[in-house]
């Protein structure tokens, strides 16, 4: 995909012409307990209902609720929860994603995570060109919180890095390490 970047081939499709802008919008998830979960991505995330109710068809009640989240005034909802998920595996995909601002805010919340207790194999992730906290939210469903590192790293990439090391620490490890 660098290669497409850097020849300005992103965007396009195979006939050449532009394709639409698609943006992240939203992740419905199959959910164990949606009150467990709205406390747990309001709590450690900073998610708030924006609205629950019915799973209507028409005049036809489903017989399931849905609850929405979001953390950004803009977006109805960024998360949906629907709670019909039973106790076998987990759904088909490995992780969401979200990017925060800076490191010190990924730090932050795994010493939130970790005091908690709720959240599981908590793990911090240096991906050259990100470094991530990814933990399992109390259903088991895998989540990235990352900021951007300053430097390009050709992907996939992933090496453990310490949540006790300092800013400065963890730019001279990744240099030495992805270099």
């Amino acid at each position: 995909i660098s290669r497409a970047l850097n020849a300005g081939l992103v965007g396009r499709n195979a006939g050449g012409t532009q394709n639409m802008k698609l943006r992240w919008s939203h992740a419905v998830m199959y959910v164990r307990d949606a009150e467990e979960m709205v406390d747990f991505y309001r709590d450690m995330l900073g998610f708030e209902v924006s609205d629950h109710g019915p799973v209507m068809v028409g005049e036809q009640d489903l017989g399931v609720e849905v609850t929405f989240l979001s953390q950004v005034a803009t977006d109805h909802h960024q998360l949906a929860f629907v709670p019909v998920r039973g106790d076998g595996a987990s759904n088909t995909y490995d992780h969401m994603a979200f990017r925060v601002d800076s490191l010190a805010e990924v730090k932050e919340l795994a010493a939130r995570l970790q005091d908690d207790g709720r959240a599981t194999e908590i793990n911090a992730m240096n991906h050259g060109n990100a470094w991530s906290v990814y933990f399992k939210d109390p259903d088991g469903n895998g989540v990235e919180v990352f900021c951007d590192s300053p430097f390009h790293v050709q992907q996939p990439q992933a090496r453990p890095w310490d949540f006790a090391m300092s800013e400065d620490e963890l730019r001279a490890a990744t240099e030495e390490q992805f270099g």
